[in-house]
């Protein structure tokens, strides 16, 4: 099962505060963890939503907003992908986080949907598609 871990914001990463130095040094620590356990798939922080773009849609209409974005508790400040045998398993991964913000932080865990969640309504023909492009963009990585 793959799940995506994600770190909330707070007005320290929307205001682009870099971590400090000891933080950034048990995160890196914590990842290797992870590395070492066969769990990590990606980990990244993302820039302030100042520097984001949403893009809304309306039937045929798209309307591109411009960041930043109010709702701080809403928005994201990075995100790892992690393969591990359940939730329950994902939980006590994050349980061993080091905090990611000075203070309080909030960190969501959700599964991503593979192949077989889409039952009958993912076809044949659509699984194969799915495969090819999976293969395809796996080749093209550095």
């Amino acid at each position: 099962m793959r799940f995506m871990v994600i770190v909330k914001a707070n007005k320290d990463s929307e205001a682009g505060v870099i971590p400090k130095q000891k933080l950034l040094a048990d995160m890196g620590k914590f990842n290797e963890e992870l590395v070492k356990a066969g769990v990590l798939l990606a980990a990244e922080g993302l820039h302030a939503s100042s520097k984001g773009k949403r893009v809304r849609f309306s039937g045929e209409k798209r309307t591109v907003v411009e960041g930043p974005f109010t709702e701080t508790k809403e928005l994201i400040a990075g995100f790892w992908l992690w393969q591990v045998r359940s939730m329950e398993e994902a939980i006590e991964w994050v349980k061993r986080c080091p905090c990611p913000h000075e203070g309080e932080a909030e960190i969501e865990i959700r599964q991503v949907f593979e192949a077989e969640d889409f039952g009958s309504e993912l076809t044949p023909e659509l699984r194969k598609q799915e495969e090819r492009l999976r293969a395809q963009a796996a080749a093209k990585k550095p």
